[in-house]
């Protein structure tokens, strides 16, 4: 990792990283295998017959977007700032028409507003943070902010944003909080020695009537 956390929330360092890395994939999958989330995501996730659509949100090299896939959900799109590794991801799964791969910011999306069902966060705003979470930096809450704000703009009203991270709820909580969705937390943690994870989700409330 970076010996300057700041260096996490520029494309730059992530492109220099994957750039020797590609060949390790495994050395991406940040907090926690798909295997392990699997139960979380199962009860989260839209169910597979609505077909919804999926927004991986700073996707790196990982593999959850093809293992999603291989249990139902087509339709989604990853997006990252890095092109090494978006590159590599379109290279790895071009076969697979449904997947879209993007070079986009999270902090800046180009897409419309209510576009998807559901978005994915595994490891990116924690990537955000540096320096004491009691009084974040400016350029923390600015970052977080602009993301967070992002991503209830492209969720469609009911739609959910799955978080996962191992900051502690209190410290995640006031930057989480948006008066456009209600926030639900879980602690996840295989037994009482390994290390615990928290996964958050996020409801978009509906359009008023």
């Amino acid at each position: 990792m970076s010996k300057d956390p700041k260096e996490l929330v520029r494309p730059e360092y992530w492109n220099s990283r994957y750039t020797t890395e590609t060949e390790d994939p495994a050395a991406h999958e940040w907090f926690r295998t798909f295997e392990k989330l699997r139960p979380f995501l199962e009860r989260n996730l839209p169910p597979v017959d609505d077909d919804p659509r999926i927004l991986q949100l700073g996707c790196g090299l990982s593999t959850l977007t093809y293992d999603l896939y291989n249990i139902g959900y087509h339709n989604q799109c990853s997006i990252d700032f890095s092109p090494v590794a978006i590159d590599f991801m379109k290279s790895k799964y071009d076969s697979i028409e449904s997947l879209g791969w993007r070079v986009m910011d999270v902090r800046k999306m180009e897409f419309a507003d209510a576009e998807f069902d559901c978005a994915i966060d595994k490891g990116t705003l924690d990537a955000m943070l540096h320096g004491s979470l009691w009084d974040p930096e400016p350029e923390v809450k600015a970052n977080v902010n602009a993301y967070v704000s992002e991503v209830e703009r492209v969720l469609k009203p009911g739609g959910r944003w799955l978080y996962i991270t191992y900051r502690q709820p209190h410290f995640m909580r006031p930057l989480l909080q948006r008066s456009g969705w209600t926030m639900t937390v879980e602690a996840l943690q295989d037994d009482a020695a390994s290390f615990e994870y928290f996964a958050w989700v996020m409801v978009k409330h509906p359009s008023p009537p």
